[in-house]
């Protein structure tokens, strides 16, 4: 069995007062009931203009093992790369707020990285996940793997999950080649984990959208494929050692992609 780690998940909010609370508590809930290892919680505001930063005070004041990370400017990208910089975790990751994935996979994604994997992340594209959301969502979510699979003959099958971890040393060695600090951070940190022999690890998860989501799906798409396209005329393989071994593309599935 694996040895017990330190491990940090943030949480990336933007005006999120009133649903920072019930998720703050149901995944503290989990963590104390199902995971062995050592957590830490971090909300990670960037720029909410509601009760936010307020909200997540009150949630860091109760308890000592949630944090609040406070940035002035907006982005989801921004947020994370703040909060796994300064992190000493052995494992950082980080959920969507709205907890669409269910927590019961996330000891998975953890698991794989205690067993030599470098990036490990939820996909809802593989046969055995369990998927509830609207047709255009699909559609697009779909369309976009598939083009990064075109442009750049990736393996790892869904780049948008917000349910990724990462091993802090491949973090740390990743963080300072991603560009982005927008939606697009978590497809180009990817793409650049892959491409530089970073070994993954895909988990199948369930994952029911949240209608309430924020999300531009339309802005967030021409984001996406001008990422793409600025990547696509970049150096992408930089010789980045790979943690603990040498350098080998890999990406392993727990289950078969979904039909």
């Amino acid at each position: 069995m694996a040895s017990r780690r330190s491990v940090e998940i943030v949480i990336p909010v933007y005006n999120e007062e009133q649903a920072l609370r019930p998720c703050v508590e149901r995944l503290r809930a989990f963590l104390e009931e199902d995971f062995r290892h050592d957590w830490r919680i971090i909300v990670a505001n960037n720029g909410s203009t509601d009760g936010t930063v307020e909200a997540a005070s009150r949630l860091a004041a109760e308890d000592e093992r949630v944090r609040l990370l406070n940035l002035s400017r907006k982005g989801r990208g921004l947020a994370l790369r703040t909060a796994w910089s300064q992190s000493t975790a052995d494992i950082v990751s980080y959920m969507d707020v709205d907890l669409s994935t269910n927590l019961r996979y996330f000891p998975l994604l953890v698991e794989g990285l205690c067993c030599g994997y470098d990036v490990a992340v939820g996909s809802r594209l593989m046969q055995a996940s369990m998927v509830a959301r609207r047709l255009k969502r699909e559609i697009l979510s779909r369309g976009f793997n598939l083009l990064i699979r075109l442009l750049f003959w990736t393996r790892f099958t869904d780049a948008q999950c917000g349910f990724k971890a990462l091993r802090g040393e491949a973090a740390r060695l990743l963080l300072p080649h991603v560009v982005n600090n927008g939606w697009f951070f978590d497809a180009e940190l990817l793409i650049l984990a892959e491409k530089n022999g970073f070994r993954i690890f895909e988990a199948p998860v369930e994952w029911m959208e949240d209608l309430d989501s924020r999300v531009n799906l339309w802005g967030t798409a021409v984001e996406d494929v001008k990422g793409l396209l600025r990547m696509r005329t970049s150096r992408i393989k930089l010789n980045l050692p790979r943690p603990g071994g040498p350098t080998q593309m890999s990406t392993t599935r727990s289950g078969a992609r979904k039909a």
